[in-house]
């Protein structure tokens, strides 16, 4: 279990560090400030979304999903307001930082994924 938050946690930062590579829009002032915004992103990811997933359903089905990107940005933006030294200008950025940041998990996590033994 511990494994799994680590690996977790360093696919967060290694998606993070990738968004702040490609973006100018997005940066960080240090090292530190990106492990910490890896964890606090986890975290909101875990807790706060389900959250706002449930209170916007119905805008959800309607927009077929593609209102979750407004949730994931808004994920990203919280935790840009609260890890000070992690900047993001402006929503429409933060939308799709969120996107690359999902494609970069999706990638990692089946790079990742661990094989289950076969027994013959």
């Amino acid at each position: 279990m511990i494994r799994n938050l680590f690996i977790r946690w360093i696919i967060n930062a290694a998606a993070l560090w990738f968004v702040d590579w490609l973006f100018t829009d997005i940066w960080f002032d240090t090292t530190g400030s990106l492990l910490a915004a890896a964890i606090l992103f986890g975290l909101l990811n875990a807790i706060i979304k389900p959250v706002l997933l449930l209170f916007t359903l119905p805008l959800n089905i309607l927009t077929l999903g593609l209102f979750t990107l407004v949730i994931n940005g808004i994920i990203l933006q919280l935790t840009a307001y609260w890890i000070n030294a992690f900047h993001v200008q402006g929503f429409g950025v933060a939308i799709l930082a969120a996107i690359v940041i999902s494609l970069v998990s999706i990638i990692l996590q089946s790079l990742l994924k661990e094989k289950p033994l076969h027994r013959y």
